[in-house]
């Protein structure tokens, strides 16, 4: 939730405590960043019974934050938290949506990866499935009065696109993908750390769901410095569908006629972004909607050109409509790949549009359970981070080792990362192209 004046943010954060309505919580965890004191390696907890807000008064749950001041990375700091608005501006909402809780507010100091997940196996234990965990964060800081000013043109549509790409950090369910954003991108997501800990605390079983996005620029009309709000609600995946969670994703087979409109609607998207330099709505690209092209799916988009790669952009964690997901990585995998220079509007003609969508991806016990051919794949160490779809490594003819090997020098690591210390993630694909579907006619 962002934690900014109502003014500015009020609206997103209440978009975002609207998902945790409908239920009795026992407690809220409300983790927010120190806005005001240094905290390096820790985190505190307050020394009072109560909090008070125009709404009443919230109890502390004083035995979870008793169990939690026996770790070293947790201590007791008062002053930290008198000035605090991190923490304490979510409270009224919490309160009216809520009703009655008992409250667990941490401020979150500088920490680190190992910090990030020190805290989270302290607080594991105490939290059960009738306890709500917020994590308090404005997004990017933008403008010369935050001292970040990656970009001066086309600034909101720019800056909604690095909250998505955080997000897609954030999606990966691991604290090392979003610090490695921020460390790549210098974006300035002040409760970062506090984001880490509560995905170090729900791993790799929910998924993250966009909710609400706006800008302190939208609200004032000036976006030479700008506050970029994020709201974004986790659930468990472990619902439905077999152990691997995949149930609610992709679960209606795509027709031979979804495929080509998908193509089709990809196609069409890439040649008027070519002609008026922005994404298209779905309404002026003559591509009517199927039920299948509503499916909330990962996907990509692959580009190819006289048969070889052009550019290959998408989303691995379901999002969105697949129909959305296909405009927009279409344009990505056209203009946006770092690999490449970007397509021109003379190439268009000669492009090959490839479309994969993808099963929720899975984690695997290890390198041995990927089945090449059958199994795109994802691996992650430390910070680092690369994919491979199912159909790279059949295309190339490599062998299991030969596609890890290519993948760690893909994440910019050694060669042989992925033989120690690697994390595995595997996903299936629906894979179909012009050339299989519409025999380059459209």
């Amino acid at each position: 939730l962002p934690h900014a004046g109502y003014r500015y943010s009020g609206q997103t954060a209440a978009w975002g405590v609207r998902q945790a309505m409908g239920r009795k919580w026992k407690r809220v965890v409300v983790l927010g960043p120190s806005h005001h004191f240094g905290l390096p390696g820790r985190v505190s907890v307050p020394d009072v019974t109560h909090y008070a807000t125009p709404l009443g008064e919230i109890p502390l749950d004083r035995e979870f934050i008793t169990r939690l001041l026996k770790s070293p990375a947790v201590v007791c700091r008062p002053e930290v938290h008198q000035m605090e608005h991190s923490v304490q501006i979510e409270l009224p909402l919490l309160q009216y949506a809520l009703g009655d809780f008992a409250l667990v507010p941490i401020v979150v100091g500088q920490l680190d990866l190992v910090n990030v997940r020190q805290v989270a196996e302290v607080m594991r234990p105490l939290v059960d499935n009738d306890t709500l965990l917020i994590a308090s964060s404005d997004f990017t800081h933008y403008g010369p009065n935050y001292g970040y000013v990656p970009f001066r043109d086309q600034v909101p549509e720019r800056l909604k696109e690095l909250a998505r790409n955080a997000f897609r950090a954030i999606s990966t369910m691991q604290p090392a993908a979003l610090l490695e954003h921020v460390a790549r991108t210098g974006d300035t997501i002040c409760g970062r750390y506090a984001i880490g800990i509560l995905l170090a605390l729900l791993d790799g079983g929910h998924e993250a769901h966009w909710v609400r996005f706006d800008t302190s620029g939208r609200v004032t009309g000036d976006y030479r410095n700008s506050v970029s709000y994020l709201a974004v609600a986790f659930t468990s995946n472990k619902r439905g569908g077999g152990a691997d969670g995949a149930g609610p994703y992709n679960a209606v087979p795509l027709t031979a006629e979804d495929k080509r409109r998908l193509l089709r609607l990809a196609r069409r998207t890439i040649e008027y972004y070519m002609k008026n330099r922005r994404i298209p709505r779905v309404e002026e690209l003559g591509v009517d909607l199927t039920p299948g092209m509503k499916q909330i799916c990962g996907v990509f988009v692959t580009l190819k050109k006289k048969g070889r790669l052009r550019g290959c952009i998408g989303e691995i964690i379901p999002r969105r409509e697949l129909y959305r997901a296909v405009i927009a990585e279409a344009v990505n995998a056209a203009v946006n790949d770092p690999r490449f220079p970007p397509v021109t509007a003379r190439e268009v003609p000669d492009l090959e549009i490839e479309i994969s969508v993808l099963t929720p991806p899975r984690r695997v016990a290890g390198y041995r359970d990927i089945e090449i051919g059958r199994h795109g794949i994802i691996l992650r160490k430390g910070f680092r981070q690369a994919v491979f779809l199912p159909q790279v490594a059949p295309e190339q003819g490599w062998t299991l080792e030969e596609t890890l090997t290519h993948l760690s020098l893909k994440a910019g690591l050694p060669p042989d990362a992925w033989k120690s210390g690697a994390e595995f993630y595997v996903f299936e694909a629906t894979v179909f192209s012009e050339r299989d579907i519409l025999s380059r006619s459209r």
